[in-house]
């Protein structure tokens, strides 16, 4: 027997018995005539004590041993001698004294230690993740992620949905992002892909009868990575039969409440029901279509204000049909020239020529846009932006998107400067409304927004002007991070061919990419929608990590490199030659 109790089961009641633990040696205490040993298995942590005198063979061996050797002990419960209890270890009234050791597998010296939560390379934790994954925060993580699926399985199974896999294995058909590509060996020349979502079928699933679905489904995009994106990642995937976006949005949100409640206690959720707000709302307002709201610093349109003055840049945005919006800071005067010159930093990155702005002091307002701004101009921007002194408001001017992506950014670093994104609230919302389609500026092209199957909300926008159509979509928000993204989808094979006429898809490539799902829609299609959250940053940020590797037992790196494995790797020659492919890589 290897253990008749796990290393976080004893307690005083235990005292007396014998008992048989095995684990890691998380941590060993040498005091000369007795060695302590902090046993560690996934449960917990046990302390367990030589007594040479009595059993010196069992004392010697674990005088040999060393950081993560596996041991096997056996021996008594006693408590501990007063004033040693250990209270922040569930087991700390109680040791073991040990009678006999077997020392199961030796450890080299790990490259970190394992015990102590001490910051590390990336690389190396990568590449030793099973070492990394013993350490307490990594393991919390896992367990919180299996905690978190199990309830969504629960819940969901609850209330009338059939969890049904989908295939891994699917047809190729570009919706947006690049696909992963598998050569057929049976079917020379022809690939399967890996899927990006279930989406297609899932509908088909609606049109068999299923009605409600859900699946925790592994998806794959051959995208550029960054902290919250993985090329390999799980959703948790619904669909449901005869609704509408509010049945959807209600079912989510009454399942992300209780999943609150039940694993982040701590979180006070900022409103109930969640805020709704149009895609072309939050853009105004917070400069995002993912708003943090856990704070203010509202953008405003001063458009009219400023129109008549004579400064060009705001002048020339407004004549070619641009925007200026504000942003007032309170208490932010105190920001330094250095501090102002990051922040303009930020807006052009994202496509912002720069950011103006003014400061309130005791002796009115500073900037060197002033010159420019008539005394009328600058006291109607005061009293319409409600400027107090200590306070500075940036500006921003150019094309819709731009001027409130790029002031939009600008606020969510403002408020980390500031420290008021507060780490006890949970800010849900719901942004719908978003544009049905989006031209590429470059070379004119007209893509969906989402995805083609998503429903518009009128008919007649989308035969006068589809530029200014809308989408029957909606976003699911949590403190600035998208959770989850779905829509109405499109259940009529007209309807669903007038959108492929509309992005370009003949109907030769139509057929030969989407003709499944066309036939199916014609063999009656029930109304239906449905959403996919990301698990992976759900869980993120539900443990409070600052991106989607640290809750993924396995991750790929920012390339998109699997440093344990090793992949992706060379293949041989053989094997490739069987897939009827040639690899043609520039040297």
């Amino acid at each position: 027997m290897y253990r008749s109790h796990t290393c976080n089961d004893l307690r005083g009641a235990h005292e007396g018995s014998e008992v048989v633990l095995s684990g890691w040696v998380n941590r060993r205490r040498d005091h000369g005539s007795v060695i302590f040993i902090d046993l560690r298995d996934r449960y917990g942590v046990t302390q367990v004590v030589s007594d040479p005198d009595n059993y010196p063979d069992a004392h010697a061996k674990l005088d040999s041993v060393r950081s993560e050797y596996v041991i096997k002990v056996t021996g008594f419960v006693r408590k501990r001698p007063e004033g040693n209890s250990n209270d922040s270890m569930e087991t700390g009234d109680i040791e073991v004294l040990v009678t006999a050791v077997d020392i199961l597998n030796e450890s080299l010296t790990p490259p970190f230690e394992i015990d102590q939560d001490k910051p590390v390379g990336e690389e190396v934790r990568l590449s030793h993740r099973y070492l990394d994954l013993r350490r307490e925060r990594m393991k919390n993580n896992i367990i919180l992620r299996h905690k978190i699926i199990k309830h969504l399985r629960d819940y969901f199974s609850d209330n009338g949905f059939l969890e049904i896999e989908t295939p891994i294995l699917v047809k190729g058909t570009p919706e947006g992002s690049r696909e992963y590509l598998v050569p057929s060996r049976l079917h020379a020349g022809s690939f399967y892909v890996l899927p990006q979502s279930p989406q297609q079928l899932k509908q088909m699933l609606m049109v068999a009868g299923m009605d409600r679905y859900f699946q925790i489904a592994r998806c794959f995009r051959d995208e550029d990575q960054r902290g919250d994106r993985q090329p390999e990642f799980t959703q948790l995937d619904i669909e449901m039969s005869f609704v509408d976006e509010v049945d959807v949005m209600k079912f989510n949100e009454e399942a992300l409440i209780g999943l609150t409640e039940k694993f982040a206690s701590d979180k006070k959720i900022m409103n109930k029901p969640f805020p709704v707000l149009s895609y072309h709302d939050a853009m105004n307002k917070y400069g995002s279509d993912k708003p943090d709201l856990r704070f203010g610093l509202e953008l405003s349109d001063v458009g009219d204000i400023v129109k008549h003055s004579e400064f060009g840049v705001f002048t020339g945005a407004l004549n070619a049909g641009g925007v200026v919006k504000a942003m007032r800071v309170p208490g932010g005067a105190s920001f330094t020239r250095k501090d102002i010159d990051e922040l303009t930093e930020v807006a052009k990155i994202y496509k912002a020529k720069g950011l103006a702005y003014i400061i309130m002091d005791q002796d009115g307002p500073r900037s060197p846009i002033l010159k420019f701004l008539s005394d009328d101009v600058q006291k109607a921007l005061l009293k319409h932006l409600e400027v107090e002194v200590g306070d500075i408001v940036f500006f921003s001017a150019d094309r819709f998107e731009i001027a409130c992506e790029s002031l939009g950014q600008v606020r969510l670093e403002v408020a980390r400067r500031l420290d008021l994104m507060d780490a006890n609230l949970f800010a849900f919302c719901w942004v719908d409304k978003f544009p049905m389609f989006e031209q590429d500026p470059e070379t004119g092209e007209v893509g969906a927004v989402h995805h083609p199957f998503t429903s518009p909300l009128s008919l007649e926008d989308l035969e006068k002007d589809p530029m200014k159509c809308l989408a029957r979509a909606y976003d699911v928000v949590l403190n600035g991070s998208e959770i989850g993204g779905g829509s109405i989808r499109i259940h009529d094979s007209v309807m669903q061919k007038k959108i492929f006429d509309l992005l370009g898809i003949t109907d030769e490539d139509a057929e030969k990419r989407f003709g499944h799902i066309l036939k199916a829609f014609k063999y009656g299609a029930p109304p239906h929608g449905g959403i996919a959250w990301g698990l992976d940053r759900l869980v993120m940020l539900f443990a409070g990590e600052p991106n989607i590797r640290e809750v993924i037992a396995f991750p790929k790196d920012q390339k998109a490199k699997d440093l344990m494995l090793g992949a992706p790797s060379q293949m041989p020659d053989s094997q490739v030659a069987e897939l009827h492919i040639k690899v043609d890589v520039a040297e």
